[in-house]
């Protein structure tokens, strides 16, 4: 007993408090979360609310990662007019920011990306693995989750966007 009360202990220290009380959940707001925008200036999800965020968590080792980098791209171009931000967080180790953005625009990433070189977006959003994608709505409620390669043809992801756009 003794162990796990300082188990506990050392966990809540460490920020582990977060993890057990702040992950995303279906149709809950999502927690706290922030990462870095490419040239190293913060950027938070809250800073982004009023606005319906699809969070794409990648990495530039990812084979279908890459292959689904086109299709975002593609939401990002019909949505975002419509109020869409199609965000890109790297979870890249790498120091070489220029490697990495180089990486996704050479397959077509025009909206913006993020590093998150600590993974931290894994334990907000119980990522098991990348490519995984999450959208955010307005008033910063997770609506929609998926594990795998989006696809910009994807009747369900479509029907979300739509109503999450639309305010529903």
């Amino acid at each position: 007993m003794r162990r796990l009360i300082g188990l506990v202990a050392m966990a809540a220290a460490c920020g582990g408090e977060r993890l057990a009380t702040g992950t995303a959940e279906l149709g809950q707001p999502v927690p706290a979360y922030a990462a870095e925008r490419m040239d190293g200036t913060p950027i938070a999800l809250a800073e982004l609310k009023g606005q319906a965020v699809l969070l794409n968590v990648w990495a530039t080792w990812c084979k279908p990662c890459r292959e689904e980098i086109p299709a975002l791209d593609s939401l990002h171009r019909e949505f975002s007019p419509r109020g869409l931000v199609v965000a890109g967080v790297s979870i890249d180790v790498i120091n070489d920011t220029a490697q990495i953005v180089g990486f996704a625009r050479g397959l077509g990433a025009s909206y913006p990306l993020w590093r998150d070189a600590d993974d931290r977006v894994s334990n907000v959003f119980r990522a098991i693995g990348v490519p995984s994608t999450y959208l955010i709505d307005r008033e910063g409620v997770l609506r929609w989750r998926a594990i795998g390669a989006v696809h910009a043809s994807d009747a369900r992801l479509r029907a979300m966007l739509d109503s999450v756009l639309a305010g529903g």
